[in-house]
């Protein structure tokens, strides 16, 4: 039942193409074991992000096994010692005496559309009013949680912490791994829990790390924003349609003082 999830896009159409680069399929994690497919990717790499690619080599496969079983709390103290020996920037993880360990994960931010921060203005009523701005795009951000913090709780906890008042439902984490010279990107499910997956793939930030992203439906989906969310979207593109107007007049005016220099020049001194 599985396997019936999971959908085979452009398969023949690549297969036609000489020099093709391989079909290309989407896949549910619990189902890739049950497809398999006779594609031949070729020899040169593909440099863009690729989601759920079908040419995974064979240890990756093993990965996402690993990362599906159960651990013993042995199997998870001897892989923290582990984890800690070779990790560089101190942040280490700690084993409690429940079997729950904590530890630090870094998600870089990529936003593409303003959010909107809770302010300290107040509007009618007493409410207090939120400010739209674009939060800077590739900065990251550390989190120090536990293993049983889902994606959810994560991405709740990275906006509380940039007291961003948006709905968390507009947000997806998703990860990244760099094998060669390919980068691949997942989103990742709610109910997963991030601080095992960097403990499975290990401290290094090109075999895992985490991204936070906009939704990607496709569409806007205005109706999850609230009315002084759109007024405050309104603004920004007021503010920015203001700008450009001006940009345009200073252009003009600067190339008509040109003109008018250049026929002085012409017609010599009155």
């Amino acid at each position: 039942m599985g396997a019936a999830i999971c959908k085979l896009s452009d398969k023949i159409g690549q297969h036609m193409k000489k020099g093709s680069t391989g079909c290309k399929y989407t896949c549910h994690a619990a189902c890739r074991d049950q497809v398999s497919l006779d594609c031949h990717p070729a020899a040169s790499p593909v440099h863009q992000d690729q989601i759920n690619n079908n040419n995974t080599p064979l240890q990756d496969v093993e990965k996402e096994r690993e990362l599906r079983r159960e651990f013993s709390r042995e199997e998870i103290r001897l892989r923290i010692e582990k984890y800690n020996m070779l990790t560089k920037d101190l942040l280490k993880m700690t084993l409690g005496p429940t079997g729950v360990y904590t530890g630090f994960i870094k998600v870089q931010m990529d936003l593409r559309r303003p959010v909107t921060v809770r302010g300290g203005q107040k509007g009618g009523g007493g409410a207090v009013m939120g400010e739209a701005f674009y939060l800077p795009r590739g900065v990251s951000n550390t989190l120090h949680i536990s293993s049983n913090n889902t994606v959810r709780q994560v991405i709740v906890a990275l906006l509380n912490k940039f007291t961003v008042a948006d709905n968390p439902a507009k947000y997806a984490l998703y990860k990244r791994c760099q094998r060669e010279e390919q980068v691949y990107v997942c989103k990742l499910a709610d109910c997963e829990q991030p601080l095992f997956l960097r403990l499975v793939a290990g401290p290094d930030s090109d075999a895992l790390s985490f991204v936070l992203r906009e939704q990607q439906s496709g569409e806007v989906m205005w109706d999850a924003f609230s009315i002084p969310e759109l007024r405050n979207f309104l603004r920004i593109l007021d503010k920015e349609e203001d700008e450009q107007r001006e940009a345009v007049i200073r252009r003009y005016e600067a190339y008509r003082q040109r003109l008018l220099e250049a026929l002085q020049d012409l017609r010599g001194p009155s």
